[in-house]
């Protein structure tokens, strides 16, 4: 038993994603540790053969002897770049820099004082006198010198995407389980349902107060739209041209008779002409009914709720506004983050799965227009008009 759980606990989620950091780390240090090693390897190396170049311009004692084969070859064989100069610092000969650094004083001196700043120049002993020989890095080492850090850049780039596909295929996997939930709970209350509109007709045929009965049908038609919203997650969504005063008009007419008496319900969607864009009917219904009733919620039982539908040539524009207690500013994206809420009950899920309706689903957008602290907010909700 101790062991599952150690072994469980080993391969959880957050131990993976340190391990995969740890790992990256790991490496980078160890390249960072080898590259290191090998350069000053080669600097050592290098700096040796200047050193013999030196010491067979020491032997020969003059400069007549550099078509000598033994010049020829140790020049011909360095591939590190040198500037030699006399006690003048005119140049006397050079390899691997370019003419124009020579032939330019200005740059010439900035070459200069380059190499020195790499390696202190060697003093040459000629018959004539003294020479320096200034020299640098050999294309090679510079390369190595800096691979650890593109190295480092590879291996962040590698933690960075590996941690996304990580993030992504548990965000996928989240995904599944809550479609699959959504669906099973469709599922399930599709017999419920099809005993309570059963009891429904049975009561229409009976002697008691048919208008309570027919309020008892329009809440069993709402959970019917309630289970076809959660039978529609995930799955592919079609729209069809649907005039939007209808589609947000029926939430307004369900909620009517539900709000309490302190409350206002204010709508001008059937006092204006029709206004259509590409709805799915049931899932923008369950959008405008999230955002009535956190409305609601917000008010405390008091107020007025104003539910407001304009439109362009472009666009249609519905606001939902309230005079409840405001949402601060700095919550004001927030608000639409999956498990955000202000509420003691609930999971925050309605305004991001409202969020997810309008923009992924219908391509529009959906965001806080203005909230003042305990004087009320209003959220918008924009469509690309129908043509």
């Amino acid at each position: 038993m101790f062991r599952r759980f150690y072994i469980k606990e080993l391969f959880h989620p957050s131990r993976r994603r340190l391990g995969i950091i740890i790992v990256g780390l790991v490496i980078g240090v160890a390249s960072l540790l080898i590259t290191n090693d090998m350069s000053s390897t080669l600097r050592n190396k290098e700096r040796n053969e200047v050193m013999l170049w030196a010491l067979a311009m020491n032997r020969l004692g003059r400069f007549d002897d550099l078509n000598d084969p033994l010049m020829k070859h140790i020049t011909s064989k360095n591939n590190i770049p040198f500037i030699l100069t006399d006690q003048n610092l005119r140049v006397c000969d050079h390899w691997m820099v370019d003419e124009e650094t020579i032939l330019y004083p200005d740059r010439l001196k900035r070459q200069l004082e380059l190499f020195s700043d790499i390696h202190q120049p060697l003093t040459i002993k000629m018959w004539e006198g003294d020479y320096y020989l200034f020299y640098g890095e050999s294309q090679l080492l510079k390369m190595l010198v800096y691979f650890p850090l593109a190295q480092m850049i590879i291996i962040v780039v590698f933690i960075f995407f590996g941690y996304a596909t990580f993030q992504s295929t548990r965000h996928d996997e989240q995904n599944s389980v809550w479609i699959g939930l959504a669906k099973e709970t469709a599922h399930q209350l599709g017999t419920p349902i099809s005993s309570l509109l059963g009891w429904i007709e049975y009561l229409r045929m009976q002697p008691v107060d048919q208008a309570t009965v027919e309020e008892i049908a329009r809440d069993v038609s709402r959970l019917t739209t309630v289970t076809n919203r959660f039978s529609k997650i995930g799955s592919h969504t079609s729209l069809v041209e649907a005039s939007v005063n209808e589609v947000v008009g029926e939430c307004v007419q369900y909620f009517l008779s539900r709000i309490p008496k302190n409350i206002s319900l204010v709508y001008n969607g059937f006092a204006i002409a029709p206004v259509k864009a590409m709805l799915n009917g049931a899932l923008f219904e369950w959008v405008i009914e999230n955002l009535l009733k956190n409305a609601l919620d917000a008010m405390g039982g008091k107020g007025t709720l104003t539910v407001k539908i304009s439109s362009t040539d472009a666009h249609v524009t519905i606001d939902v506004s309230d005079t409840g207690k405001g949402i601060p500013k700095s919550n004001f994206s927030r608000i639409f983050e999956p498990g955000f809420t202000t509420k003691t009950r609930g999971w925050g899920l309605g305004l991001s799965l409202s969020k997810r309706i309008v923009e992924e689903y219908h391509k529009g957008k959906i965001f806080v227009v203005d909230s003042e602290i305990d004087k009320g907010s209003k959220i918008r909700i924009t469509l690309k008009r129908a043509p």
